[in-house]
């Protein structure tokens, strides 16, 4: 009688191993074996980390093995399994395949196929298309599509962490939970004796040391020491948290009336501020979008406000770009004056603080929350939603969604949710937040999401015109390593044009994004059909490089460019200047956050950038989703690309006060796990 050798791998992560009763059931193109125990309990196989190997033999040839099922029942209460794979070798000894990369829980079957990805054109046998078709229509019914606000891309239909399908889960949910970490945080930066006391002002600047934690030679210190210093103020546009602001100014706005003699005593070419513009000297970055937003109020004890500047830039001889003028709100009027560097020093200083608050909560709310984990959601939601585990694109995007869904679920249940943590120090708490991701959808745009043409939109393309760009320089070398791996694993699946046409799972999953993601806006330009190989790895380089690079870029710099408050102050608590001459230091201080919202501030900087535990950067890819060795091969060179990238990056930081190394590729985790 035939006999198949089959071997089963368990995952390595806490809790992997079961003592459940596990079945298994060969499926061939001339039969279906009858169920055969692998496992009871107390025989210690499956455990954490362990291969086991089964002899399974059957009464007849079963022809070409097309599925394998594997069935888990309840020996005693509940044991969820994780399975990695399973390998059969054959009577005639070929090896076949099956990933599995998938927590079974309760009592169910799980049906697996041979592992070389398929399109759904290449399935010519009923089984393997109902089987690819049954997949789909149960995760629809899994991978939900909800609003959790009014203009808001769609997101899982789920309200907690623990509702949500068990495979998209975190391995242990207390890693993840944001009151926990952000007391961690406090406790580990010897803050926590502060965080009670809202309404408390620190006494002075070298009063917020108190709960600066000083870690010697890194970027954290070198704010403290330098950040009222207009190059640090200006570096901060190109290489900070949020370096996608500064443009250059190619006519100055009419509700901004700088004029050469206001900023003579700045320029260095003796040109007036019209040529300097002609000549691309003159950047600007307009907070417009915080206008009118709705300031935080849930804590009566304390008045906060919001400003909308609007800062000009200027590149010196020394190629560095500095401040010149900053106005403070967007209307031009006698009680909203424009400030200078020519100002009283601390007229112009609390100018750049309201321009650095600001930025913050742009950044948070619309360059991190929006644009990296919102889209990155609606990618993960249309991923399971449209592509079966055997399409080409599912083995492609899942190491890059990992976790995604489950960090975005637990932010809506802690963290931007009603009276959650972003309400405790920031001024955009309290619905303002929710007010500025409405505003900014409607300036979401596919091209906007491709690297190379948001610095052209800019005008910031060019490394001659703006030097010391490294955001810009090393984003759009790991945007081409990403475009190059895409389009080398598009040209092993699909042949032709028609093929990409004919692909209706791509199509539905490029339909479900602008639908339920973009919410149908014509204006966003996100395509809803895609017609070429070419549109295709350009479109799976954006969802690529978004979950990613993105994010890494404008995350995991928090702690070193916001944990000085003075630089990033999260919210701020007196009015802006309505004259020049009226400040002093005593005002900044009061009008900086208090004790308690410093160290809430501090502690969710300090959390959220840190990477997972285990965390599986740019390239890294244990789970082989894929089989084949031409993808493999384009994998191995992807790999090499990248290590060629951050090598070239470590040689550039070498010796640099201000090295820049959130696009290193090793500091490039996969997914938006944080």
């Amino acid at each position: 009688m035939p006999s198949y050798s089959v071997t089963v791998a368990t995952g390595n992560q806490w809790f992997a191993g079961t003592d459940d009763y596990i079945y298994l059931s060969l499926v061939g193109s001339a039969g279906t074996s009858e169920r055969h125990l692998l496992d009871k309990p107390f025989y210690n196989d499956f455990e954490r980390g362990a291969v086991d190997t089964y002899d399974v033999t059957v009464a007849e040839d079963l022809g070409e093995i097309q599925l394998i099922k594997i069935e888990k029942r309840k020996y005693w209460f509940p044991d969820d399994w994780y399975l990695k794979y399973v390998t059969v070798k054959t009577p005639i000894g070929d090896y076949l395949e099956f990933p599995c990369y998938m927590w079974i829980t309760d009592e169910k079957e799980v049906v697996l196929r041979d592992g070389q990805a398929k399109l759904f054109r290449d399935d010519k046998t009923q089984i393997l298309k109902h089987h690819r078709r049954k997949e789909l229509e149960d995760r629809q019914k899994l991978y939900r599509w909800a609003e959790w606000h009014p203009g808001f891309p769609l997101s899982i239909d789920a309200k907690s962490h623990k509702e949500l399908p068990r495979n998209i889960q975190f391995d242990s949910e207390k890693g993840v939970d944001f009151i926990l970490n952000y007391t961690k945080a406090m406790e580990n930066l010897f803050v926590n004796r502060f965080m009670h006391m809202f309404q408390s002002s620190w006494n002075d600047f070298a009063d917020f040391e108190k709960i600066f934690v000083r870690i010697s030679n890194t970027i954290s210190e070198y704010v403290m020491q330098h950040w009222q210093e207009d190059f640090m103020f200006g570096y901060q546009f190109l290489n900070g948290c949020n370096p996608v602001m500064i443009k250059k100014c190619t006519e100055l706005p009419k509700k901004f009336p700088v004029t050469t003699e206001m900023v003579e005593c700045s320029l260095e070419r003796n040109l007036t501020l019209e040529e300097e513009i002609k000549q691309g000297n003159i950047f600007i970055v307009d907070y417009e979008l915080l206008d009118g937003i709705e300031v935080n109020k849930t804590d009566p004890c304390t008045v906060q406000y919001l400003a909308a500047p609007i800062c000009l830039l200027y590149k010196n001889l020394e190629k560095k770009i500095v401040p010149v003028a900053i106005q403070i709100n967007q209307t031009p009027e006698p009680g909203n004056p424009i400030f200078l560097p020519s100002d009283a020093k601390y007229d112009w200083l609390l100018a750049k603080i309201w321009v650095r608050s600001s930025d913050f909560h742009v950044h948070q709310t619309v360059t991190h929350l929006l644009r990296t984990h919102l889209v990155s959601e609606v990618f993960a939601v249309a991923m399971f939603r449209q592509l079966p585990a055997v399409h080409p694109l599912f083995k492609l995007l899942i190491p890059h969604v990992r976790f995604t869904i489950a960090i975005n679920t637990k932010a809506r249940e802690q963290l931007i949710c009603e009276y959650g943590l972003f309400d405790k120090a920031n001024a955009t708490g309290g619905g303002g937040h929710v007010q500025m991701v409405q505003r900014a959808m409607k300036h979401l745009t596919y091209s906007s999401l491709c690297f190379p043409e948001e610095f052209k939109t800019r005008h910031m393309e060019s490394s001659e015109d703006v030097p010391y760009y490294y955001y810009r320089d090393d984003g759009i070398k790991v945007w081409d390593a990403i475009k190059s791996f895409v389009k080398d694993v598009i040209g092993i699946y699909y042949d032709s044009e028609e093929m990409v046409c004919e692909d209706l799972e791509l199509q539905a999953f490029v339909k479900d994004i602008y639908v339920y993601g973009m919410r149908g806006n014509k204006t966003s330009g996100f395509p809803k059909i895609i017609k070429t190989r070419e549109k295709l790895s350009e479109y799976l380089t954006v969802v690529l490089f978004t979950t990613s690079a993105q994010h890494a870029a404008v995350n995991f710099g928090q702690y070193d460019w916001c944990s000085w408050i003075p630089n990033a102050p999260p919210t701020m608590r007196c009015p802006p200047p309505t004259e020049k001459g009226s400040v002093s230091i005593e005002y900044i201080v009061e009008s900086l956050p208090d004790r308690g919202r410093s160290c809430w501030h501090l502690g969710a900087v300090w959390a959220l950038s840190q990477f997972q535990e285990n965390e599986l950067f740019l390239g890294m890819y244990p789970d082989e989703h894929f089989i084949e060795k031409p993808v493999k091969e384009a994998i191995r060179k992807f790999r090499n690309t990248l290590d060629e990238i951050a090598s070239a990056i470590a040689e550039r930081n070498k010796n640099k006060k201000l090295p820049y190394y959130y696009l290193s590729p090793d500091q490039i985790p996969n997914s938006v796990a944080v």
